[in-house]
């Protein structure tokens, strides 16, 4: 039985999401400072020359620039986006709140990001059951959040709580999912007085 109850991820706005993200926002979504910090985990934290998988995909993937990177591969909702992301090699648009199962092969990249998004995740443990399955035994999945959103397409138990405890839910979600281990929270730029708070949970791909 789940801990979740289906009013954890009702949103104020259940209009589809294809719709709300139909414009192309060609902006970044956390300030120069945070995004500069979550590059700088990322060069640690990913594989070299891994494959990877953008989740949730826009204008920015986050990454750093140059470096010993394989190809990066997007899944979001708007073509438009991924199309002027200058990291993506390629981008699938699909909606994983409508369907959680992802389009690609199992054991299909070294690592998986899903950067600044997973608040808007209406079946978050059926989407990162999926992410275990199209990943490397060994490959990190890395869950970068930040304290900016749109709130009406936010799911109600993420706007409840706490800048700490919601990596604490993204923990229990990889937990729940099943097939990592590992499962831990970073602070990467925390508690600012002003600009943008952004935070990590991870786990690696079970064997």
């Amino acid at each position: 039985m789940s801990i979740f109850d289906p009013s954890h991820f009702a949103r104020e706005d259940e209009s589809p999401d294809p719709a709300f993200y139909d414009v192309p926002r060609l902006v970044a979504h956390i300030d120069d400072a945070a995004r500069a910090a979550l590059a700088a985990y990322y060069t640690t934290a990913l594989p070299a020359n891994g494959v990877l998988l953008d989740l949730m995909a826009s204008y920015h993937s986050h990454l750093p620039e140059g470096g010993d990177r394989g190809a990066v591969f997007g899944l979001g909702l708007n073509g438009h986006e991924m199309a002027a992301n200058a990291q993506l090699a390629a981008g699938v648009v699909h909606d994983v709140n409508a369907v959680p199962e992802l389009p690609f092969r199992d054991a299909a990249f070294d690592a998986c990001i899903l950067s600044v998004s997973v608040q808007y995740a209406t079946r978050p443990i059926e989407l990162f059951r999926s992410v275990a399955r199209v990943l490397k035994p060994g490959a990190p999945f890395l869950v970068a959040y930040a304290n900016r959103l749109f709130p009406t397409k936010a799911v109600a138990l993420w706007r409840a709580l706490s800048m700490a405890d919601r990596g604490r839910l993204v923990a229990l979600y990889l937990g729940e999912a099943g097939g990592f281990s590992e499962i831990a929270t970073h602070e990467i730029m925390a508690g600012r007085m002003e600009g943008d708070e952004v935070r990590i949970a991870r786990g690696t791909r079970q064997s």
